[in-house]
């Protein structure tokens, strides 16, 4: 489904935030990339769906998406891919919302902007999405801003937006850092769910190794933009190549003698 190659990704006249990187990642797998805070996860992310800030841009390499590349692709292209085929989920969902708006209002709009459904039937759409995200009340959380809701529902509503087409890919990043370990937890569930449900893949940009672990058929960890470990989640756990990895496995806290990685 996915498919990078040697790719690597500057920003103006610095040196590669990404230095060739490559994945192979098949439908319905879940990828998880680990790494510290600058290590080119997020920027990774946002090449794939077309969306690097700034002076970013792809230097060599390309990615590939059943077998067409995105590098090339214009804005209409893109205006059909993003939020259909590929979606993204935040840190925070609450911050890609429109503060000033209502949910409902939001949410119907981006349906409404990807496909020919009435406003009614976009509500009816909207609505089921949020009550499969199990936000139960879904007449409530459309009528509210996001202020008025946790930080989980405001995380469960966007990952019932990126999911309302049903993606064959969802690019998860850090999507349950900024929670409590329940609500994490609980955001952990439904993303696996999401899987078992839609045959979606997942790529998860995370810095915790634990969820990774719990979560992933595959393993990247990467530092200073290279990957320095790739393979099976276990085999990477148990048999990793880097120093770097194996501090990163030695920093998981330990209970009763038991690290949970």
């Amino acid at each position: 489904m996915l498919k990078i190659k040697n790719l690597s990704i500057q920003f103006g006249q610095q040196k590669p935030a990404v230095e060739d990187f490559n994945l192979m990642m098949e439908e319905g797998e879940i990828v998880s990339i680990v790494g510290e805070s600058g290590s080119g996860k997020t920027t990774l992310a946002r090449a794939i769906l077309g969306a690097l800030p700034g002076t970013g841009h792809i230097t060599s390499g390309d990615i590939l998406f059943h077998g067409e590349s995105l590098k090339e692709k214009h804005n209409q292209k893109w205006q059909n891919l993003r939020g259909t085929k590929i979606s993204m989920i935040f840190q925070d969902c609450g911050v890609t919302l429109n503060p000033i708006r209502k949910i409902g209002s939001q949410y119907m709009e981006y349906i409404r902007i990807h496909s020919s459904l009435s406003r009614q039937e976009a509500r009816d759409k909207a609505m089921d999405m949020l009550n499969k995200m199990r936000l139960s009340d879904s007449d409530n959380i459309m009528n509210s801003y996001p202020h008025q809701l946790s930080g989980g529902m405001r995380q469960r509503v966007g990952i019932a937006m990126a999911m309302t087409f049903q993606p064959e890919l969802l690019l998860a990043d850090e999507p349950t850092s900024a929670l409590d370990v329940t609500t994490q937890a609980q955001i952990v569930h439904e993303m696996m769910t999401l899987r078992e449900a839609f045959g979606t893949g997942i790529l998860l940009i995370t810095h915790n190794l634990g969820v990774a672990s719990f979560m992933s058929d595959k393993l990247i960890v990467m530092q200073h933009g290279k990957i320095v470990d790739q393979g099976i989640t276990k085999e990477v756990i148990t048999n990793p190549c880097s120093d770097y990895t194996k501090k990163l496995l030695n920093s998981v806290p330990e209970i009763g003698g038991e690290r949970y990685v």
